[in-house]
């Protein structure tokens, strides 16, 4: 394997990050996974050269900020997902109501499972 030059480095790292950038507007969240490790062993590269020039990596640390800001947001609308559903789970299961008093009263919205033979 030959050794890549810094601005090899931060040229596939660009790459990585449209790549990941595209995946995560379709909502392609499994296309990241392969990405991680390649993204990380750059990242690592560039870190271990030390100090590089500010403007050779801005660039690059726009797209990384840019597409932290997408990964944040898909992350809070999974959990607003996962939160809706168990409510919606909840609801199926019955409802729970308080009166002036603050008592609660539950009530199931769950049929009875068995069947009723008649003759």
């Amino acid at each position: 394997m030959t050794q890549k030059t810094p601005q090899q480095m931060i040229d596939a790292l660009d790459e990585i990050l449209d790549q990941e950038r595209e995946a995560l507007l379709k909502g392609d969240l499994a296309a990241l996974e392969p990405m991680v490790a390649e993204k990380d062993a750059l990242i690592a590269g560039l870190n271990a050269l030390g100090q590089l020039e500010e403007d050779t990596i801005s660039n690059v640390q726009g797209k990384v900020v840019r597409n932290q800001a997408l990964l944040t947001s898909a992350m809070e609308g999974i959990k607003a997902v996962a939160s809706r559903m168990s409510e919606l789970r909840k609801v199926r299961k019955g409802l729970d109501v308080y009166d002036r008093s603050g008592t609660k009263s539950s009530y199931s919205t769950q049929g009875a499972k068995s069947l009723e033979k008649r003759a």
